[in-house]
């Protein structure tokens, strides 16, 4: 995209206009590119600071403090001034004629401008999103003897550039001023253009200052250096300031700080760890500048998914902005920085499990779910923390370690609804038993060993908790034979086998053994009756596969179930195993079908009627 002058070549001071329709551009910038019409600013600012590096490579013996930018707003108007590098007539054209142009010369700018922020024509041209005009007078430091220049672009697409006598600016530099519009009075008001100046410019390089036209003297906008640029009198003066600024910036007390640092790009910054969980793939954002320049609130592409537990404030040198200059461009150096700084912060958590078990501690319990997702990943992080991580097991919620020292054989659950099922039992029967429903808990348990070789890891299915569950003597057996017999009749419907047996607490009448793949076999099942002789018949019927079946274990522990498997009447002994299958679905705590609940509600009003006719 070009914008430069007609083929004709007016007169100096006449009369140019752009080759492209501006209204739809500053459209174009307003809805695709710039998140708001804020970005004015940041754009000028940038334009400034561009200049000021440019200065400071020509004059690299002047002070630090020696150039500085200086804002301007009393509602009329909004002027920023630099004591940069400044612009020839020719330099105007290039840069304010030009966006996009693809040549030599454009290259070469390019690479030239490799230490700046930004572009100043499409800068410069985002000022159109809240003014209708913009003037530019500047005076070039490479060329001395150069006259001042002046550019006034228009709302309608035309500009006018001439040279002016030396005296219209006897300093090199540049001005901007810009007529707001009536509509961005928002934008454009002082107390509005002074907080953006310290929302963008707060970590510049360079002094800014800002003056609101009161006669006062000009407010600085950035008076300090950046908090990990300054010099502490001790350690823990520096780690309070860092807390302190993280606070600030994101409004919550981080659990601890993390001083990030990153030479090869110029990258320094923090990352303040949130002292409470954040759900599982929240990402936040994080606070990116270049070269001191606010560039997103909310980049969280500078870190790895699993980073959750941590906000950043930084400042790179050689990150690239998109073309918006509000996020990041997805590039190798971008890349390498996010493996950096993930391994910062590994090492963080390896420093702190090795010397702060307090703080680990704390860590871990508002952050174990970020940690395990690491840990499956990093065998460094799953050396050192998953001992220290939290599982919910049979005694408890207790870390790995913990529970290790009782259980020399673990067992985990392919799910929560399994675990559910069989806690109390297992519990009672001494098997030690880990709920490995939760995302990354069953891997991780699996994998324990290679930290503890003396701990044996197996997943828990229904044969391995019935074959610890003692059987009752041959008598008893044969005695409820009759009674089983007619309970597995009862419950045939749901393909479920009885069996008896004793086992702890003994308050509890029955244990319910039904997996999800016995669940979905007899799903299948069904379907496959339902659809039989049909194609979707013959199709559910290949896809038929040997499962096991739910069993209802009977507790002849229980007092209740000791009565049931004497009842000789063949209706009542029915209503009984319906009614104990029900009770054992509800303790059972997964989601019941409608037929379980049908079941249960008839199974009580069965029991209910044989009552009342024995009664009377």
């Amino acid at each position: 995209m070009t914008l430069s002058q007609t083929p004709s070549s007016p007169a100096d001071g006449a009369d140019r206009t752009f080759q492209v329709d501006l209204r739809g551009l500053v459209d174009l910038l307003s809805h695709h590119l710039y998140s708001s019409p804020r970005v004015y600013l940041r754009e000028l600012l940038q334009n400034a600071v561009d200049a000021l590096t440019a200065r400071h490579a020509l004059e690299p013996d002047a002070g630090a403090g020696a150039f500085g930018i200086r804002l301007y707003a009393d509602g009329s108007a909004v002027r920023v001034e630099d004591d940069g590098v400044g612009l020839t007539e020719a330099d105007v054209h290039t840069f304010l004629a030009t966006i996009g142009r693809s040549s030599k010369r454009a290259e070469k700018i390019a690479e030239q401008r490799a230490d700046f922020i930004g572009q100043f024509g499409i800068g410069l041209l985002s000022c159109f999103l809240v003014a209708d005009e913009i003037h530019v007078l500047s005076r070039s430091a490479r060329t001395p003897g150069a006259p001042a220049v002046e550019w006034r672009g228009r709302g309608d697409g035309s500009y006018t550039v001439r040279a002016l006598p030396a005296a219209a600016r006897t300093r090199p530099g540049t001005t901007v001023t810009l007529t707001p519009r009536a509509d961005a009075a928002e934008w454009t008001a002082p107390a509005r253009v002074h907080a953006l100046a310290r929302h963008f410019g707060a970590l510049l390089r360079h002094p800014v200052t800002f003056d609101d036209g009161t006669g006062g003297p000009g407010t600085p906008v950035n008076p300090e250096p950046a908090p990990w640029a300054r010099t502490y009198p001790t350690p823990g003066a520096r780690a309070r300031a860092l807390a302190a600024h993280g606070e600030e910036t994101f409004g919550f007390t981080p659990l601890d700080t993390i001083e990030l640092d990153l030479p090869a790009v110029g990258l320094k910054g923090i990352a303040c760890v949130l002292p409470e969980a954040v759900p599982a793939g929240r990402r936040h954002g994080h606070r990116v500048h270049v070269k001191g320049m606010l560039l997103s609130e909310q980049a969280a592409e500078i870190l790895p998914e699993w980073a959750f537990f941590v906000r950043c404030v930084l400042d790179a040198e050689s990150l690239r902005p998109t073309a918006s200059r509000e996020s990041l461009y997805e590039d190798d150096t971008l890349a390498a920085v996010r493996d950096a700084l993930a391994e910062r912060l590994r090492a963080w958590i390896a420093r702190t499990a090795a010397s702060d078990p307090d703080l680990l501690g704390r860590f871990l319990q508002a952050h174990h779910l970020a940690v395990k997702s690491l840990a499956v990943h990093d065998d460094e992080i799953l050396r050192m923390l998953l001992p220290w991580l939290p599982f919910e097991t049979t005694a408890g919620h207790a870390t790995l370690d913990e529970f290790a020292r009782t259980h020399r054989t673990v067992l985990v659950t392919a799910s929560v609804e399994e675990f559910r099922q069989v806690a109390a039992i297992a519990s009672a029967a001494g098997l030690g038993v880990v709920n490995g429903g939760y995302t990354y808990d069953r891997e991780l348990v699996h994998r324990l060993p290679e930290i503890r070789p003396e701990i044996s890891v197996a997943d828990l299915d229904p044969a391995t908790l019935t074959a610890h569950l003692d059987p009752v003597d041959r008598e008893t057996e044969l005695a409820a034979a009759a009674y089983l017999t007619q309970a597995r009749d009862a419950l045939a419907v749901f393909d479920c086998d009885v069996a008896l047996r004793t086992f702890q607490p003994a308050s509890a009448p029955a244990l319910l053994l039904d997996s999800r793949e016995a669940r979905h076999e007899r799903t299948r099942s069904q379907l496959a009756r339902e659809q039989q002789g049909g194609v979707w018949g013959d199709i559910l019927g290949h896809l038929r596969q040997e499962a096991p079946r739910a069993q209802l274990i009977l507790n002849q522990l229980n007092p209740l179930v000791r009565t049931a498997v004497t009842i000789d009447e063949p209706e009542l002994a029915r209503t009984s195993a319906e009614a104990l299958y029900g009770q054992a679905a509800m303790l059972s705590r997964r989601p019941l079908r409608p037929a379980e609940s049908s079941l249960i509600n008839r199974s009580f009003l069965d029991l209910l009627a044989h009552a009342l006719r024995k009664d009377s």
